[in-house]
């Protein structure tokens, strides 16, 4: 009996931890959600006076993102020229709920009233063609009676912010070759290929390398195997007499990602074996090089229908 106690009391702790205590209602429908919808219309319709009626005038906007512990919010005043900034500087501008979800109404018993509300915003930036696209959480602290925002705080993914920042001024972002011993490689590798030399053709290319075309699956790519086997399919009904290198590669050193690109136009010529028809095939290859130089990818864009 003593043992059975003992756990009674060693479990009751436990209990008590589980216990529910209810700190207000959630509400669907609520005269603040109202509130935001008609904030969220002035924001997009640039409707500053509508907006300057609904913020409470010591009303705060918070950064949720923000790393400082000692930041302040903006002012009501910093609000509306958001507003007037968004609809001076983008065009197509919207805030619509997110896709399956509904703005919360909260009235705590302690903490006031609350609305928290999904939505995803968009717009194109007039000057530099930047889009905006992307979900927000916001969470709105009511007055009272829920007829003014006293607080905003906006969590969001603020990356082409920062694009849109950087498109504002001209930058370089790499050097441009029209020689340089990449291009060569390409070069060697597909005339090597013209001329059946497909050993020395594939030495030039990374064992691990990826190739990708305009016809597979977006983000798919094939091995350097089932790129031979493609290319040898391919081969057994059409024969490949010239290749004609249309203007000139250029070879590209990216600050940006450090990558290391040829691009370069092509005119790949064939003729049909069952039929000696002659096909012209324009082509173009972007081929990606490792430090060691190496391809490790391509992208390869024609017309397919040429081949039927």
């Amino acid at each position: 009996m003593k043992k059975f106690i003992a756990l009674i009391f060693l479990f009751t702790p436990l209990i008590s931890f589980g216990q529910k205590n209810e700190n207000g209602k959630i509400f669907n429908k609520h005269p603040g959600i109202d509130l935001i919808a008609s904030f969220h219309q002035a924001y997009v319709t640039g409707d500053v006076e509508k907006a300057s009626l609904i913020l409470h005038e010591d009303a705060r906007f918070f950064d949720g993102n923000t790393e400082n512990k000692e930041a302040k919010g903006s002012s009501k005043n910093s609000i509306l020229n958001n507003i007037k900034w968004l609809n001076n500087d983008f065009d197509y501008l919207s805030m619509k709920n997110t896709e399956g979800t509904y703005p919360d109404a909260l009235e705590y018993k302690k903490g006031g009233n609350w609305v928290q509300s999904w939505f995803h915003v968009y717009g194109v930036n007039k000057n530099t063609g930047v889009e905006l696209d992307h979900p927000v959480l916001r969470i709105y602290r009511l007055n009272e009676d829920s007829s003014k925002i006293i607080d905003i705080i906006e969590y969001s993914n603020k990356r082409n912010f920062g694009l849109l920042s950087e498109s504002r001024t001209d930058r370089k972002n790499g050097i441009i070759y029209n020689s340089h011993e990449n291009i060569n490689t390409v070069r060697k590798s597909i005339y090597s290929f013209l001329n059946k030399d497909y050993d020395k053709a594939w030495s030039f290319w990374h064992q691990n390398a990826r190739i990708q075309n305009l016809y597979l699956p977006w983000g798919t790519s094939l091995s350097l195997e089932e790129a031979k086997k493609s290319n040898s399919a391919l081969l057994e009904n059409f024969e490949l007499y010239a290749i004609d290198e249309i203007g000139y590669p250029d070879y590209i050193e990216y600050d940006q990602g450090d990558s290391k690109n040829v691009l370069s136009w092509w005119i790949y010529r064939f003729k049909k074996k069952s039929d000696g028809k002659l096909i012209n095939v324009p082509i173009h290859h972007s081929i990606d090089f490792d430090d060691e130089g190496k391809i490790i990818a391509i992208i390869s864009y024609w017309n397919q229908s040429l081949f039927d």
